[in-house]
């Protein structure tokens, strides 16, 4: 071998030398949003995963948490920014992203998934189409965390249709616009950090949202009753910009994606017990807890609901059916 080619030789060994030591040393520093409180089961949640991940990437991975849309991201926002790189990764509710697709509205249907166990079942039917969707947009979906299911704040019990008549209530997506729209509701669709603003002005007087999402806001200040009506148990994702995981090696890679399957399995053990901790704390505040709601209402609900049911398949076309069909195949129905 002649001198130039030896030279050639040793540059080239000693830059992939040299590339491998830099991309094992370097370090990844994120910012991630949330639109809820760092209180909040999202947000434990997300602080449990980014304390994980730092620990399991020896520290070359660490995030800054971002709660309380403090970035000035609401959910929808969230999306477009992780696929544009603005963000590298959020925590987002997944309801206002119907207008991208619909398959963003399942976990949200009216009493299709009314306990956790049965939104687990749920999302491990759709989880590719989710997938797929996000793969279009240059994102990898790292986990799913649920919300405790849905029911009806505001400043007396529900115990009849004549309680939801004319009754100024906020929404988080279509589907429960039309559901409660058709019962003869007055529903109006907000974002979460648009509600407490709302609730003080007057311009709603009662939320759908789960016993969670009002602990976290301390919605005891502004209402008095939570009634139980299991209506949906709804998703919120991690998500995660595509061109920022592949910047990073192939073991970073495999840890951040094992670190997020051990947080989603926390997510939905979690989910299952926060109910009865929530209650507490409500009573506590002086909040009275409706769990006999007349089951007349929820049936009442229930077929108010269909409408937003019908509405999806029809968007969803064959895929929508193939979904529900397999998922109460499932469920043993």
């Amino acid at each position: 071998m002649s001198l130039l080619r030896k030279t050639i030789f040793l540059v080239a060994c000693l830059t992939l030398v040299f590339g491998v030591a830099v991309a094992s040393a370097q370090e990844f520093k994120w910012d991630m949003a949330l639109e809820y409180a760092a209180t909040s089961i999202h947000g434990e949640n997300d602080s449990y995963f980014i304390k994980l991940l730092k620990e399991k990437s020896g520290g070359k991975i660490t995030i800054t948490h971002h709660p309380g849309a403090s970035l000035g991201y609401k959910s929808k926002d969230q999306f477009d920014a992780v696929t544009d790189g603005a963000l590298p990764l959020a925590d987002t509710y997944v309801g206002p992203l119907r207008g991208i697709d619909p398959i963003f509205l399942l976990s949200s249907l009216p009493f299709l998934a009314k306990t956790i166990d049965e939104a687990k079942i749920l999302w491990q039917v759709s989880k590719p189409y989710y997938e797929k969707v996000l793969q279009k947009s240059n994102q990898i979906l790292l986990l799913v965390s649920p919300w405790p299911p849905s029911g009806v704040w505001a400043k007396k019990p529900i115990r009849s249709l004549d309680d939801l008549k004319n009754l100024k209530i906020r929404t988080y997506d279509p589907n429960g616009t039309i559901t409660f729209k058709n019962i003869g509701a007055a529903p109006i669709q907000l974002s979460w950090s648009d509600v407490v603003p709302q609730l003080g002005t007057g311009g709603i007087e009662s939320v759908l949202t789960s016993a969670e999402g009002g602990v976290s806001s301390k919605f005891w200040d502004l209402l008095s009753h939570f009634t139980e009506i299991n209506y949906s148990a709804p998703l919120n994702m991690i998500h995660m910009n595509a061109d920022a995981y592949k910047k990073l090696t192939p073991e970073l890679q495999k840890t951040l994606l094992a670190v997020a399957a051990e947080t989603d399995d926390r997510a939905w053990e979690t989910a299952k017990g926060r109910v009865q901790q929530n209650y507490k704390d409500m009573k506590a505040h002086g909040m009275t807890v409706v769990t006999d709601c007349p089951s007349s209402v929820v049936d009442a609900l229930a077929k108010a609901g269909q409408p937003a049911v019908d509405e999806w398949l029809g968007k969803m076309g064959p895929d929508g059916q193939k979904i529900l069909d397999e998922y109460r195949k499932r469920l043993g129905k």
